[in-house]
């Protein structure tokens, strides 16, 4: 039995001014287990993780219904719910980055991380049955949505423990990330998903460099490899939806393994 989406265009966030889109996947099962609640996963750049007419490239998605259905058939992965909101289009750059630069303006994700926490998580849980521990909370995304998730659990690992790291734009503002990783002085570690594809960016090798700084950096900070951290490189891995989707199974059993039997 697959699990259901369903789209949601009444969010409002009164942080950002705006309406946004939100396509929620409830796994097989959770209308009959209404005691349960589910740990979430909470995507950025909602438009291209379930539907390819939405997707930025028309027909490339992530297939997020279809690879957790599948490993849900497996049980390769626990249930759980993913949220997938939209990006505010001409505003994305601009929520989805940490700092301001003098070229590329940007800046607002503290503003983006008070919308998350503040309204949509809240917003969800009213509507859904959904786990309220940090240890159950995910966020991720790719890119820029990549980067704002890494600096969302970075920043606040008290409301998120599980981290979907894909291709982030490390390159931001001189790798501004490196260094708030590297100021990062909380004991609190979330479960970390990082990759990234070695056929990424203009000139080859330079997104493979930054992303192994990041995760030394991170090893350096207690993130221990193969347990709370996931580092894996894709050898033909391009910079688009499509290789995401790929790596998107090995990501869910890394963050969401299944539970083994009492």
């Amino acid at each position: 039995m697959p699990g259901t989406l369903h789209l949601y265009e009444d969010f409002v966030s009164h942080h950002l001014g705006a309406r946004r889109p939100v396509t929620v996947y409830l796994p097989p099962g959770y209308k009959q287990d209404t005691r349960r609640k589910y740990p979430l996963l909470l995507l950025h750049d909602g438009q291209n993780v379930f539907d390819p007419s939405t997707a930025y490239v028309p027909g490339q998605h992530w297939r997020a219904r279809e690879t957790a259905d599948q490993l849900l058939a497996h049980r390769r992965i626990e249930p759980l719910i993913i949220a997938a909101v939209y990006h505010g289009a001409e505003k994305r750059l601009f929520e989805y980055t940490p700092t301001r630069t003098r070229k590329l303006d940007g800046g607002g994700a503290p503003l983006h991380a008070r919308m998350v926490i503040e309204e949509l998580l809240p917003w969800l849980r009213s509507r859904f049955r959904i786990s309220p521990r940090a240890s159950n909370t995910g966020v991720g995304g790719s890119s820029l949505g990549g980067l704002v998730s890494l600096w969302l659990g970075l920043e606040h690992p008290d409301v998120f423990g599980r981290l979907a790291v894909f291709s982030p734009s490390i390159w931001w503002d001189r790798r501004v990330i490196l260094r708030h990783a590297e100021r990062m002085n909380h004991s609190r570690r979330p479960r970390l998903w990082l990759d990234m594809g070695a056929a990424e960016g203009e000139s080859p090798g330079v997104y493979l460099r930054d992303a192994r700084l990041l995760k030394a950096m991170l090893a350096g900070k207690g993130w221990r490899d193969g347990r709370s951290l996931a580092y894996h490189e894709a050898p033909d891995g391009t910079h688009s939806e499509a290789a995401w989707a790929t790596r998107l199974p090995l990501a869910l059993e890394f963050l969401y393994p299944r539970k083994a039997a009492k």
